[in-house]
């Protein structure tokens, strides 16, 4: 299985990675100019009358996020991004990690995408144009976002591979315990599909060994982890995640698995 970007975009699992980015983001702001450096950006934006019209996937995400009553702060957060892009109602178009975060970006703040498809690269350069603050870079995002982090001082890094490559477990694992431990002030945000709990531990085994000590995992499963060829849920994994980064994935977890999943659903957040 992979996670194409714009196949999926708008789906259940961007509700969750998205909504806790925004918090994570704003909660790093609050101590000062940030650069977040983004590994697989992709679009920036979506046009879910596009590819995600074969998944329907959005149908069961974003589209219900947006007619949904009594919306918890921090789903209702991502809620207003979203009705911003689509002034005249609905959700065609649904934003990426990218626009979300150049949207927020502060005067001394930066965000620099990574994108190795070339023609993905030139919608990112497009979507970002209006933000001065923000890059988009060709290239390998795992070998680029460790250089350029290391050039930078507590960067908040968001690793989200399309897990195409059958390294992927292993390179984002290893990118992102790289990252910290050459720099214990910065944060790094890794998602991940829920396909079954082998794969999962796996990767969790492997930031273990690579020196990742201090870990929270917010899972949101839409149904059990027993068909491993389906995304069941999805989790993300924070590297060094601030003070009250427990409650606001409880919060945003929680929403998705009772308002959007089946029989079988539910949280499971959790610190390492």
């Amino acid at each position: 299985m992979n996670y194409r970007h714009s196949f999926h975009a708008g789906n259940f699992a961007d509700l969750v990675k998205h909504a806790l980015v925004l918090w994570l983001l704003e909660r790093r702001q609050a101590s000062g100019p940030v650069t977040v450096i983004d590994t697989h950006a992709g679009a920036g934006v979506y046009d879910l009358s596009g590819d995600a019209v074969r998944s329907k996937e959005a149908e069961a995400g974003i589209a219900r996020l947006v007619v949904a009553e009594g919306r918890p702060p921090l789903i209702e957060a991502l809620a207003k991004e979203v009705a911003a892009l689509n002034p005249h109602g609905g959700a065609r178009l649904y934003p990426g990690s990218p626009l979300l975060i150049a949207e927020r970006l502060g005067r001394e703040d930066r965000y620099i995408g990574f994108e190795l498809n070339p023609p993905v690269l030139t919608l990112l350069t497009e979507a970002l144009e209006p933000f001065p603050q923000a890059t988009a870079r060709g290239g390998d995002g795992y070998d680029q976002a460790r250089a350029e982090a290391a050039r930078t001082k507590g960067a908040f890094v968001l690793i989200d591979p399309p897990f195409e490559q059958p390294d992927d477990y292993i390179r984002a694992a290893d990118t992102a315990a790289a990252i910290v431990r050459a720099d214990p002030r910065s944060m790094v945000a890794i998602w991940t599909p829920l396909k079954d709990l082998e794969t999962f531990d796996g990767f969790l085994r492997r930031l273990d060994q690579a020196g990742a000590k201090r870990a929270l995992i917010a899972e949101a499963r839409l149904r059990p982890l027993a068909n491993p060829m389906k995304m069941n849920g999805c989790a993300l994994v924070v590297l060094n995640p601030p003070a009250g980064a427990e409650e606001a994935a409880r919060e945003v977890c929680g929403w998705v698995t009772d308002t959007l999943g089946e029989a079988g659903a539910r949280a499971e957040v959790w610190t390492s």
